[in-house]
């Protein structure tokens, strides 16, 4: 009986917008053949076929992609709904493959026949490629959320060079400058020259109704609105209709970006109830934090254990040794997106804002390695590996997270992290 590698013609892709390229490999590395086609499903039948007229004699076809999720979901889709094989080629064994191979060149050409190479000689340790439809749409969605707040991040830099040149003290007037009494305020004056002539009892009025009523009523808001006539000069500059027209353009583009990112919100809040996913039960994980978990974790199934989720974030150590010698160094690759989801709610987990103690569980594992002589961002470390191992359980077990009660710490500031108020 011949070993399990002789069953197979080993099918590497190199995938891209327009075109994928496959090259066909025996199990003793032989170039069998070369196949480019267009990413178009109406090509796809076509490809197949002439990969089975390329195989070798008796044995079954075995693909292996770059790329499973975006330019080559498609083809991975296809060929598993037809009870193909398709294996997931990482692009960074791919780019060592090339390297060892010392390859002169880079092409399509080469590129496929490194994955197909990778395909053979990783084989057991690869994973299936599994296009899941109802993770791809959540990913989809929170994907889009992060762009249109990134941008949204841009537009208010933007905001604040242009009004810094009339309203240098806007921050003690509107500490948030995209909240809703500010843009309307903007808005409508978006240079001092535009507050010319304004009555005091109008001005009141319009921040209190811009506002919802949040900066008050009869005195209050007559107060705040004679600080800003009083710390504003009615200046302008040459043009000063263009730098108005300015200020009002990139508000109308926060604004529209707003209630895009209330409708992505909204959107992800819904469809997260498809995933019976019990993540949110923990304070400090709200329903973005877990679309976005959700979205990079994928199937939980993929990790076996806890410790193989943590590697795959980027959290667990890395651990060089020689000899006598044995070194752990922090962990730079993994997915950093992950890293980062497990860091900020390790961050808000360990706090105690407005001196309530959010999770006393991590609150007082924190300050107790700390205590053990770690540094902040060891022991920030090694609560992001205890989450992980929350998480893990949760996605796997489907529970929930019981929380620890709160506690509020005293005024004076508590030692030990267990006095109460």
């Amino acid at each position: 009986m011949g070993h399990i590698k002789t069953k197979y013609t080993y099918v590497g892709i190199d995938s891209h917008s327009d075109t994928h390229t496959a090259v066909l490999l025996d199990c003793f590395f032989d170039k069998l053949g070369e196949a480019a086609f267009k990413n178009l499903p109406s090509c796809f039948p076509a490809f197949l076929e002439e990969a089975g007229r390329l195989r070798a004699d008796g044995t079954e076809l075995l693909f292996g992609l770059e790329d499973t999720s975006s330019y080559g979901r498609t083809l991975a889709l296809f060929l598993t709904e037809r009870g193909m094989r398709v294996k997931h080629v990482n692009a960074f064994l791919v780019a060592m493959e090339r390297k060892n191979q010392t390859f002169t060149q880079k092409t399509d050409s080469v590129d496929a026949e490194c994955a197909a190479r990778v395909l053979l000689s990783k084989f057991d340790a690869l994973p299936d490629a599994a296009p899941d439809s109802k993770q791809w749409a959540l990913r989809t969605l929170v994907v889009r959320r992060a762009f249109i707040v990134k941008n949204n991040a841009s537009l208010k830099n933007h905001l604040h060079s242009l009004l810094m040149q009339h309203y240098p003290n806007y921050r003690e007037l509107f500490p948030e400058i995209d909240s809703k009494a500010a843009i309307a305020f903007f808005m409508r004056f978006p240079s001092p020259s535009a507050l010319k002539g304004t009555p005091l009892k109008e001005l009141a009025e319009f921040l209190r109704e811009a506002s919802d009523g949040k900066v008050g009523a009869g005195k209050h808001s007559s107060l705040r609105a004679q600080e800003i006539l009083d710390t504003l000069q009615n200046t302008s500059v040459p043009f000063q209709e263009i730098r108005d027209e300015s200020v009002r353009s990139t508000l109308r583009q926060i604004q529209a970006n707003i209630q895009e990112i209330e409708q992505l919100e909204t959107s992800i809040a819904l469809f997260l109830e498809q995933f019976s996913c019990t993540l949110t039960s923990m304070n400090g994980i709200d329903v973005v934090s877990a679309a976005q978990m959700l979205s990079c974790i994928g199937d939980v199934k993929r990790f076996s254990t806890p410790a193989k989720l943590a590697r795959y974030a980027g959290i667990a150590p890395v651990t060089y040794a020689s000899g006598k010698k044995n070194l752990q160094f922090s962990n730079h690759r993994g997915n950093r997106e992950l890293n980062s989801i497990f860091y900020l709610l390790a961050v808000r987990l360990i706090g105690s804002a407005s001196g309530t103690v959010v999770n006393p569980f991590f609150y007082d594992y924190y300050r107790r390695k700390i205590s053990e002589g770690k540094t902040k961002k060891q022991a920030l470390k090694c609560v992001q590996r205890r989450l992980v191992n929350i998480v893990w359980t949760m996605l796997t077990r489907n529970e929930e997270y019981v929380n620890p009660p709160m506690f509020t710490l005293r005024k004076e500031g508590a030692v030990d992290g267990n006095a109460l108020e």
